[in-house]
């Protein structure tokens, strides 16, 4: 979660330089970032309809369907990174 609120803490920050320098930001409009949520949540409505369908629950059918994974991608806490070969430490 810290990742993400360093990531929106710059780009505000990115934000605040641009209008100080009175350029427009290269980012899309927002209409165009709601469309792109739309597209996200409306992949996940056919597998979840599957599950609903063969008598799970709603909770149940969006775990089974992986929602949150596909539509909020890989968080950080959720990484597990395996230890370099190079590491003498991993070797022991």
């Amino acid at each position: 979660m810290k990742l993400y609120l360093a990531s929106l803490g710059a780009d505000m920050l990115v934000g605040v330089v641009y209008s100080l320098i009175n350029v427009r930001s290269p980012a899309p409009p927002v209409v165009a970032l709601v469309g792109l949520l739309g597209i996200l949540v409306g992949e996940q409505v056919v597998p979840v309809a599957r599950h609903l369908i063969a008598g799970r629950g709603l909770r149940e059918a969006v775990g089974l369907a992986d929602c949150h994974n596909h539509v909020l991608g890989e968080l950080p806490a959720n990484r597990v990174e395996a230890p370099a070969a190079s590491d003498p430490a991993a070797s022991h």
